[in-house]
């Protein structure tokens, strides 16, 4: 059952792969797996049910393969495997604290986790077992932004939380320009106008043709998962036209 102080009901969590690769240059620290699986498992704890997509930037980008020279579908394709090795390490964290875990395949890899299937996946919500969608879309040329925002879409998340190592959006990158300005809140229409980098242009119109606001926030920064989904003001919120 839902706390009474708990503001959304059903979430969506974006991770990037590369957040999982904390002190190391390539792959995933344990350690860093481990303290965002037990964010996500207090948060699923108040009752809130809680959907995953993560990168495989820690592994392998797709994008980046192809500039290389490598076939774009074929490197994109990579990108997705990659997808699934983070999904199933994540899966095997959060079992590690006790929790159901499900993870969904956009590809066809029934022998290490299950086919994406909508009403399942809503199912196994239902049921309280968090679910990490892998693959992507499960087609190259779409990054795994635009599969959040379409599994957001998919399963009528309350809201969609990108988590990065920064606390927001700013009008320029914070790292390089210490200038910058954070926005406590924007538009989707602006996000898309001013290229602001947030996501690729296409997951942010599906979350705005959906109506479905984005909130991008510092997950490092502990306990700013649990405030969020009490209702408190963290990170930039992206709603409306």
């Amino acid at each position: 059952m839902i706390e009474k102080n708990t503001k959304y009901k059903r979430i969506l969590l974006k991770l990037s792969g590369e957040a999982l690769m904390g002190q190391y240059d390539y792959g995933i620290d344990p350690e860093i797996i481990s303290n965002i699986g037990t964010e996500i498992v207090h948060v699923n704890k108040l009752g809130v049910q809680v959907a995953i997509v993560i990168g495989g930037g820690n592994i392998f980008r797709g994008a980046g393969l192809a500039q290389a020279g490598m076939d774009r579908v074929t490197a994109d394709q990579m990108g997705m495997l990659a997808t699934v090795m983070n999904s199933l390490a994540l899966q095997d964290a959060l079992e590690n604290l006790g929790m159901y875990c499900r993870v969904m395949s956009a590809l066809k890899i029934n022998q290490v986790c299950e086919d994406y299937i909508r009403r399942r996946a809503v199912r196994h919500l239902e049921k309280g077992r968090i679910v990490v969608f892998a693959a992507g879309t499960g087609n190259p040329y779409f990054t795994t932004d635009s599969a959040a925002s379409l599994r957001a879409s998919e399963i009528n998340a309350d809201i969609m939380l990108k988590a990065t190592k920064v606390d927001g959006i700013y009008d320029d990158d914070p790292n390089k320009n210490p200038n910058a300005i954070r926005y406590e809140q924007i538009k989707y229409d602006d996000a898309i106008q001013q290229k602001l980098g947030v996501m690729d242009a296409t997951a942010l119109v599906i979350c705005r043709d959906n109506k479905i606001p984005l909130r991008v926030f510092n997950l490092f920064k502990q306990g700013n998962l649990t405030k969020i989904i009490q209702g408190e003001n963290i990170g930039t919120e992206v709603t409306g036209a």
